[in-house]
């Protein structure tokens, strides 16, 4: 028997805080005003997307003692620009990253829980931890958690929040006008929580939304976050777009699902992915050369290398051959706010193998820095691409993509027009919203059902 062809999930990150972006474009537009976050979103909801998706900065990156201002800088507040394209949208689920290392399991919870009111339940909670002493120097706590304490904090704040969430069944509001009664139970929201990272006890004090919680999310790679991401997310984020890699990260995640008595449907595995789309194959491979040297200019290739040399090396020619210095290991880091730093745990080494590279292809620092950093993940035309896409879902090497644009915001546009109707035709991809809440769109369960079907077994 044929098995049945997946349905993809494709959602859209506002992109940004990061040299993806092409901000220097002349076609780019502003990355704080609320008509780019509009046209942004109403771009995904109109090519029937599941969510768009906001990443978090809780502090400008630094490198030498100064703002890193080759990326674009600064995100105003998730929660505002959730809650205000919640007005503009009605299909669109709204995801932010909210971080579990410097809030609070109350503060966090009642925003979420507000946010699904509004939105009609599409709202969505990317769980992250901090990583960094540099960013916790802008919190009151400061300082920083080790690896297994922050995924130690991250667990009981989120079972913290579902407790809070869980407060309310959603019967007890009757709202009888005649007899003037307005609550079934006196007692709703009352909730106690006494644990390692939080003692609280009180009343939550939003009723129960309408997906019960909002659909959670993971990002981590490592094996604490795949496992926390088995254990507690609807969905997980990953960095494995191509077909080899994609496959090891879906079979090794669905894979645990099992030991905490979950399905291998009840959590999506969706990498970010970037395009380049043009009339032909020919044109997107020009297309997307061109766009990656526009991502890594001179300077940027020169800071790119400093992250690995930890030296300042404004002084090299970017056109020209790299630092013939070792990089310096010191503690003290040049680049400060930037999880790449750690992807390079052995510096001598990652130098050794660029130079080897820049020398086998005759590479200069910005060439070495393009050829190993950016690259699309998609590149080709409509045709091309809806074909890859649909193949990569396909052979279970992801459920699905979120797409990262290179420009804001009409960087989604061409995909949405001539794409999205491809994968229409192809029968892998809705035509309209079948549901209402984020939950629908991504086939997952309600929470107030699972729990009635583990009761009933």
């Amino acid at each position: 028997m044929t098995k049945p062809a997946k349905q993809i999930h494709l959602a859209a990150h506002f992109p940004g805080v990061n040299n993806t972006t092409v901000w220097s474009d002349p076609r780019a537009g502003s990355h704080i005003e609320f008509s780019s976050f509009t046209h942004f979103a109403r771009t995904a909801e109109r090519a029937k997307f599941d969510f768009l998706f906001l990443a978090e900065g809780l502090r400008l990156r630094e490198q030498g003692g100064k703002i890193y201002d080759l990326d674009v800088v600064g995100r105003p507040d998730t929660f505002t620009v959730l809650a205000a394209l919640a007005a503009v949208t009605e299909h669109l689920g709204l995801t932010g990253t909210i971080n579990s290392t410097f809030n609070e399991p109350y503060e966090v919870a009642r925003q979420f829980a507000s946010l699904d009111h509004l939105s009609g339940g599409r709202a969505a909670w990317n769980v992250v931890t901090s990583w960094d002493a540099f960013t916790g120097e802008n919190f009151r706590r400061g300082g920083f958690l080790p690896q297994e304490e922050r995924y130690s904090r991250a667990r009981e704040f989120l079972a913290t929040a579902n407790e809070l969430f869980d407060s309310w069944h959603g019967d007890e509001i009757l709202a009888d006008q005649e007899s003037g009664r307005f609550l079934a139970d006196a007692k709703a929201g009352a909730f106690a929580h006494t644990g390692r990272h939080f003692d609280i006890h009180g009343r939550f004090n939003v009723p129960r939304s309408p997906q019960g919680r909002p659909v959670i999310f993971q990002a981590g790679d490592s094996d604490e976050g795949r496992e926390f991401a088995a254990a507690e997310a609807d969905a997980i984020f990953s960095r494995h777009g191509t077909l080899e890699a994609g496959r090891a990260f879906y079979a090794d995640v669905k894979s645990r699902l099992a030991k905490y008595g979950r399905s291998r449907d009840q959590l999506l595995i969706l990498p970010a992915a970037t395009f380049a789309l043009a009339d032909t194959d020919a044109e997107a491979e020009e297309l997307a050369r061109e766009v990656r040297r526009q991502q890594v200019s001179g300077a940027t290739a020169l800071r790119h290398l400093e992250f690995v040399w930890n030296r300042d090396l404004s002084a090299y020619d970017p056109d020209g051959p790299l630092p013939d210095i070792d990089p310096d290991v010191g503690q003290e880091h040049i680049s400060q706010g930037r999880a790449q730093v750690r992807m390079y745990r052995d510096p001598l080494a990652t130098a050794r193998e660029w130079r080897e590279l820049a020398k086998a292809h005759a590479w200069s620092i910005r060439d070495l820095v393009i050829h190993t950093g950016n690259r699309q993940n998609f590149v080709g035309s409509p045709a091309t691409v809806a074909r890859t896409i649909d193949a990569l879902v396909q052979a279970d090497a992801s459920d699905g993509f979120i797409l990262v644009p290179h420009l804001t915001p009409t960087g989604l546009d061409e995909f949405a027009d001539k794409v999205v109707p491809l994968l229409q035709e192809r029968g892998v991809y809705r035509t309209e919203y079948t549901g209402t809440t984020l939950r629908d769109h991504l086939g997952l369960t309600h929470p107030d059902h699972l729990r009635a079907e583990r009761v009933a077994s």
